[in-house]
């Protein structure tokens, strides 16, 4: 069976590189469904969860907004944030996302404010997948 290199990139890390069967993505036009032999292709990614299809199991990883360039045979994303499903610690996503709406009551510069909504966006993401998925 034909795979795709799937490749996911924060600044931080490396988070996930596997041969995969499928890979859906958030875009920006909505959801798509990426298999090996798909046109070339550079688009943005927006924040929500990526499913990477392996030997018939579906895999969940929470992601922010970033770019994804896609080529027959590889998907590369470059994301700000990308956490696979089992490993968000769903009380931490929740204290996150509660300090960040109160910071948002504060009077806050644009920057701060623009920061702020970004790390509520990322807590909203991951609690999202992660109760989605939950076991």
């Amino acid at each position: 069976m034909a795979t795709l290199k799937l490749e996911i990139v924060t600044p931080e890390a490396k988070i996930y590189s596997e041969d995969v069967e499928m890979v859906t993505l958030p875009g920006v036009e909505g959801e798509m469904g990426i298999y090996p032999m798909h046109i070339p292709l550079m688009t943005q990614v927006i924040s929500g969860e990526i499913i990477a299809r392996k030997a018939g199991q579906d895999h969940f990883l929470a992601v922010g907004e970033g770019f994804v360039e896609i080529t027959g045979d590889r998907v590369a994303v470059l994301t700000d944030m990308a956490i696979k499903a089992d490993d968000i610690d769903e009380q931490k996503a929740e204290e996150a996302r509660k300090r960040a709406e109160a910071r948002l009551s504060e009077k806050l510069s644009e920057e701060e404010q623009a920061s702020v909504q970004a790390a509520l966006l990322h807590s909203l993401t991951q609690l999202n997948v992660k109760r989605r998925h939950r076991l």
